[in-house]
């Protein structure tokens, strides 16, 4: 993996109109049918903002609020009770949900985090009655890892960046066959469970389609998706690739850890050098390998955003309602990035009807800004 000279990982912006004529298979029809068997299932809401759309000159705005999914601060519970769900049947034979609890199998899941994942991760062996272990990397709030413990974890603090929380992990889960690694990012011989985790993501944009088609909005025509490591995007470009419509899919990267950004300018995957954020969520500095080719081929937009940016936005959201924290918020800094009057013109026309946010965590989810708001 190579990788990028600073100004290059920064470059703020990247255009690519013909990536919307990409198509790809959808996924699996299963997986929100799983999802309704899981304590607590209900659709998050989809909260229409007329004064951001108003401010931004489109005809609707809507922010998909990611902030009570399952109980927990954040949308990760989708991919990691999918993917966990999958290799746990994958292991062990086909089963239910149900029938899975009453096996408590031995085993114990292992994942490295820099925290949403990994309390997802904790929550559902919790619910499994299985034990977990998670490691993270330095920069993550105590509040969170906290949070990550009160689920019944074990956590492992480790001495570097998320790359090397990941690496840990892995060398871990490899060196205890009880262990099931239960990874949100892929790399070279590693890629079965992190596509069942984006797998998992396909439920948040079923959601959202039924929304709209309630609120009689029409299809999305510009969907906002914050960036890491690329799995949700991926899974927003599945999605929206592989149906009758195509919007315009605009990926969000702190300027400080734009991997995705970065790879996209020199059509290959790149490492960026990455810094301090508030959105520690994004703060990756390699996209997934499984990520990458989809992001390639059907990311038309992308763009970094700045911290202040994203505190602004989620000052604005929470004024609305919606109790984004910074990665939750990035969509809107994003949005409002996208749609300076030069760059406007590279979109999908149809951004003008329908522009959809995803907030992927409430205020709880990520304390770095201050007090920690369960």
């Amino acid at each position: 993996m190579v990788t990028a000279p600073a100004p290059l990982a920064r470059s703020s912006w990247f255009v690519r109109p013909a990536a919307r004529d990409w198509t790809c298979g959808p996924a699996p029809r299963d997986v929100a049918d799983f999802h309704r068997t899981l304590p607590g299932h209900a659709p998050t809401p989809l909260a229409e903002l007329p004064s951001l759309a108003a401010e931004l000159g489109v005809r609707r705005l809507f922010v998909k609020d990611e902030s009570a999914r399952l109980g927990l601060p954040a949308f990760k519970i989708l991919g990691a009770s999918w993917g966990i769900h999958r290799a746990l049947c994958d292991r062990f034979g086909s089963a239910s949900p149900e029938r899975l609890r009453a096996l408590r199998p031995d085993v114990r899941l292992v994942t490295a985090t820099d925290g949403n994942h990994g309390r997802a991760v904790a929550a559902m062996a919790r619910l499994l009655g299985l034990p977990s272990d998670v490691f993270v990397p330095d920069g993550v709030h105590p509040a969170a890892v906290a949070a990550i413990k009160a689920e019944g974890a074990g956590v492992t603090e480790v001495a570097g960046p998320y790359d090397e929380a990941v690496r840990v992990a892995a060398s871990a889960a490899a060196s205890d066959p009880s262990a099931l690694l239960i990874q949100d990012t892929a790399w070279p011989g590693y890629a079965q469970v992190p596509q069942w985790i984006v797998e998992g993501y396909s439920t948040l944009f079923a959601e959202i389609d039924e929304q709209l088609a309630a609120a009689e909005a029409g299809p999305a025509g510009l969907v906002a998706v914050p960036v890491g490591v690329g799995s949700l995007a991926q899974a927003a470009v599945t999605h929206y690739r592989s149906g009758q419509d195509a919007p315009t899919v605009l990926s969000v990267e702190p300027d400080v850890a734009s991997c995705v950004l970065a790879s996209l300018h020199n059509d290959r995957p790149l490492s960026v050098q990455t810094g301090a954020t508030t959105m520690a969520g994004l703060n990756c500095a390699t996209p997934s390998t499984l990520a990458w080719p989809v992001l390639r081929a059907g990311v038309d937009a992308a763009v970094a955003v700045t911290d202040a940016s994203t505190a602004r936005a989620a000052r604005d959201l929470a004024a609305l309602g919606v109790p984004a924290g910074p990665c939750g918020a990035a969509s809107l800094a994003g949005v409002r990035a996208a749609l300076a009057p030069d760059r406007r013109p590279f979109l999908a026309p149809g951004h003008r009807d329908t522009v959809v946010l995803l907030s992927t965590e409430g205020r709880a989810a990520n304390p770095a800004l201050g007090t920690f708001r369960g």
